[in-house]
């Protein structure tokens, strides 16, 4: 108000311009022009009335805006909500369309600011806007459930599988024995038949079933599980390490299963799995059917209108699990899983490759090209072998064939020659033994020549020619014993009958 005092004295007293007053009180032209009108508008001049302090000077320059008596349409500010979850609109769309509906209605700026003062009154787990069919958010609760065996009576833990859908809250969950890649990727396959669709995105946490190597940047993921959302046509986007609020979604999912769900079977006891994913589904259903607080409909009825149109279709299978290893081709042309012998094109003799592994069919890859296809046996020490994968006269590779094989056992001694020459006779093909006749051989690398023969020679004794047995033998030093003779027993205990008794 003193600058105010100043610019009536020098206006009426000193008689100075506008520009003048500005430069002397240090404001601009305008600012003194609106404060002589409203000086002018009030009755005030100069010298100023006598007795009038601060407050009644300022009500007669800046008197309060009277109330407006215009009553204007407030928006549905749910339906507002609801509204921007679509993808592509916005507040200044939804606001077009409130004053094509409402020509009376607010302006802009106070629709923008109205509608951000309305969504902070709101809980924190629905602040967030998600597109919908956009992102599938997934982890394992905290709390197990123990389920009982009912022949032992032995309680084994039972994880708690929950996903979540970004845009409308739509919840599922399921209960399984592990969080091993078998479960992990099982659950998300029934998770989409759940859902009846796809999402763009599955954002899981950094769990070692999923992601093999995590990174801040750029984690590496299973095999299997990236083969999955391949299958499916999903990207997988695991959370950044130590970021929760990456999957603040389905952190929030997860306390309401524990808390809507968990907490409600706590007295209960559970014999089986099955059992225990009836009693998970149909409290499932309570809690997606349940309303919400503070915004119109539930978790089903937004999940019908928001997300389910946006999720893609299924695929027309179901992706068959499949485990991934890697494996060296031995100088056989065959690759080893789960100790039985699988061939490849000889070519390929000492590299290595990819191989899938279904309940039914092993197949192998190199470079992301599918080279051999064989259905699985489960007979330990056994060789499958297609005839298109053989060399020429059975060879692996130039330089190795039976006659080698022998001639270097032969040098070892007699023993280890016939041990050779046993096992390369007992295959279909000779090839086959090619790897076991290696590995005995290098034995004389390890345990010495010597030994070696020695090994075979007892090995032969007791026919268990193989390489575990003669490697179990030199290992325990049991090639440098006498082989144990069956000791007689006495004849004359009453409890022996001896060989009479049975002609």
């Amino acid at each position: 108000m003193r600058k105010i005092a100043e610019v009536l004295r020098l206006y009426h007293q000193a008689g100075l311009s506008h520009r003048e007053i500005a430069r002397s009180i240090g404001a601009s032209p305008t600012t003194v022009g609106e404060y002589l009108r409203r000086a002018k508008l009030a009755g005030l001049g100069w010298p100023l009335p006598e007795g009038a302090d601060h407050d009644q000077l300022e009500g007669r320059l800046f008197p309060p805006t009277p109330p407006s008596t215009v009553v204007r349409p407030e928006p549905d500010w749910p339906t507002v909500h609801a509204a921007l979850r679509h993808k592509g609109v916005t507040l200044d769309l939804l606001w077009q369309e409130y004053k094509a509906a409402q020509p009376d209605g607010y302006r802009y700026s106070w629709f923008c600011q109205t509608y951000l003062r309305w969504v902070g009154r709101l809980r924190v787990t629905l602040r967030a806007t998600h597109a919908p069919g956009d992102k599938l958010f997934v982890d394992y609760a905290g709390p197990t459930v123990p389920v009982i065996d009912a022949a032992t009576g032995e309680m084994r833990p039972a994880q708690i599988f929950v996903a979540v859908l970004g845009a409308s809250n739509y919840t599922y969950c399921e209960a399984t024995f592990t969080q091993q890649v078998p479960d992990w990727v099982g659950a998300h396959v029934r998770a989409f038949e759940f859902f009846g669709g796809v999402p763009a995105a599955v954002v899981p946490d950094n769990l070692k079933s999923g992601v093999d190597r995590p990174a801040f940047y750029e984690p590496w993921l299973n095999a299997t599980y990236r083969e999955m959302a391949t299958h499916y046509g999903v990207a997988i986007m695991p959370a950044r390490p130590h970021k929760p609020r990456d999957k603040a979604k389905v952190e929030a999912g997860v306390l309401v299963v524990e808390r809507w769900l968990l907490a409600r079977l706590r007295g209960q006891r559970f014999f089986s799995l099955a059992e225990l994913n009836r009693a998970l589904a149909a409290l499932l259903t309570d809690l997606n059917l349940r309303p919400f607080q503070k915004l119109p409909g539930s978790r089903h009825s937004t999940f019908l209108a928001v997300d389910a149109p946006a999720l893609r279709p299924l695929p027309e299978q179901r992706y068959e699990y499949a485990d991934w290893k890697l494996a060296r081709v031995g100088i056989d042309y065959h690759i080893e899983v789960d100790r039985h012998y699988y061939s490849v094109p000889y070519r390929l003799t000492r590299e290595q490759v990819d191989v899938r592994l279904t309940v039914s069919v092993v197949e192998v890859f190199q470079r992301g090209r599918r080279i051999a296809s064989h259905l699985r046996s489960a007979v330990p020490g056994r060789h499958t072998t297609l005839a298109s994968h053989m060399p020429p006269a059975h060879r692996a590779v130039v330089g190795w064939d039976a006659d080698r094989f022998t001639r270097w056992a032969e040098r070892i001694g007699s023993h280890t020659a016939a041990v050779v020459a046993s096992i390369l006779a007992g295959r279909r093909h000779p090839e086959q033994g090619f790897r076991t006749c290696l590995g005995i051989l290098r034995l004389g690398n390890e345990f010495g020549r010597a030994r070696l023969e020695a090994a075979c020679a007892r090995a032969v004794a007791l026919n268990a020619l193989s390489y575990r047995s003669i490697h179990s033998l030199l290992k325990h030093g049991l090639d440098r014993t006498a082989p144990a003779t069956p000791s007689t027993l006495p004849l004359l205990h009453a409890n022996v009958r001896g060989p009479d008794y049975y002609h």
